[in-house]
């Protein structure tokens, strides 16, 4: 490592980057695969991916000045999920990466920084950071950089830290010295992520149909959740993290469990807009907004097979202001059944003249009540 790469490794440390990387820019061999994944409509309703898609294959292309780049690897915590049954509790479960802060924006204020320090050994150079937000293939450069290896669950792994780590990349018109080393691929014959998703979301070759992702489903999805496939969503209601705790790369969760993982699906489903606002404020969680949030914990509800949900729903049924809220609450009535679903339900085919509850209602009462 020369002396600026060594710079640049000692600033990422000091932020708090325990993976630092280097790498020449260059054309990546991905935009067939690319090409083909988003004609096969794989982006799902995430369309910023099918914007201009060739400044994703060579950032150059985003400016002819860019010469090298910095990934960067900045961890977070898996804590341990407090030892209850969410059925009985009626707790949902958040992905761990959600927890505090959201993470673009301190990761990025720590990446920035990583950046003024290159500025001030090379004064005058060129840096633009990117942490997930920007036409980047960010996991094509930090396997390029040799910071980890693309898992069988298509994230970033590396054999110290797993892949609990947020990445980051920071373009520079510097040439820098390219890490000496590629990662090497330590899934060998491994299979859990596959076999243990629930909606079967990964397949054989690196791949992922994000269709089928509970993180696609309860955050970049924005109208219904296929039906045949909320059964499959236990009670995530915001991200997934199954595909990294069920990897032997990542180490187990210790210590007590930290409730903020399980919240509870009733007082969730009480919040108004503003409360949503005010608990949310800061968090990533904030991107689904309260229409899609409530949308998700309604199908948890459902999916508990608990009775006591009931108290919860019925009510949401008649007052919730949000048509696609209202829809799942009349798929979980449907679900759970019992005298006082039925009722809430006729009451809402009467009621309710919205489309698509009315839809939801009826084939609840058709399929559980006939």
């Amino acid at each position: 490592m020369n002396s600026l790469n060594h710079r640049i490794d000692e600033a990422a440390r000091r932020h708090g980057f325990v993976l630092v990387g280097f790498s020449r820019l260059r054309e990546l061999p991905r935009e067939a695969f690319y090409r083909e994944w988003l004609a096969n409509g794989r982006a799902g309703e995430m369309d910023y991916l099918a914007r201009e898609p060739e400044r994703r294959f060579d950032p150059r292309r985003l400016d002819p000045r860019l010469r090298s780049v910095i990934s960067l690897g900045y961890p977070y915590e898996s804590p341990r999920v407090p030892d209850v049954d969410w059925r009985i509790e009626l707790r949902g479960r958040i992905a761990s990466y959600a927890l505090g802060e959201d993470y673009h924006r301190y990761v990025l204020r720590k990446a920035r920084a990583v950046a003024a320090a290159l500025g001030e050994a090379r004064p005058g150079s060129l840096a633009r950071v990117y942490i997930d937000t920007g036409p980047v293939l960010e996991r094509e450069w930090a396997r390029e950089a040799g910071i980890g290896w693309f898992g069988k669950n298509t994230n970033i792994l590396n054999r110290e830290r797993g892949s609990y780590v947020f990445l980051a990349e920071i373009f520079t018109d510097l040439e820098l010295d390219a890490t000496a080393e590629p990662y090497g691929d330590y899934c060998g014959t491994c299979r859990r992520c596959l076999d243990l998703c629930p909606t079967q979301a990964l397949a054989d070759g690196y791949l992922m149909e994000p269709r089928l992702c509970i993180s696609y489903l309860t955050i970049e999805l924005r109208g219904p959740i296929p039906v045949e496939l909320r059964p499959k969503l236990g009670n995530w209601i915001f991200g997934c993290d199954i595909c990294q705790e069920v990897c032997p790369w990542n180490p187990a969760p210790n210590g007590p469990g930290n409730d903020q993982l399980a919240p509870s699906l009733p007082e969730l489903m009480k919040l108004d807009e503003e409360g949503f606002r005010r608990r949310f404020r800061g968090s990533a969680v904030k991107r689904t907004k309260r229409r899609g949030l409530l949308r998700n914990v309604a199908v948890a509800l459902g999916n508990s097979g608990n009775p006591e949900a009931v108290a919860t729903l019925a009510p949401a049924l008649e007052s919730e202001p949000e048509p696609l809220v209202r829809a799942h609450v009349a798929w979980s009535l449907g679900r759970l059944g019992g005298v006082t679903a039925r009722r809430a339900l006729e009451k809402a085919r009467i009621r309710d003249d919205d489309p698509s509850v009315r839809r939801e209602t009826d084939d609840a009462l058709a399929t559980n009540f006939a």
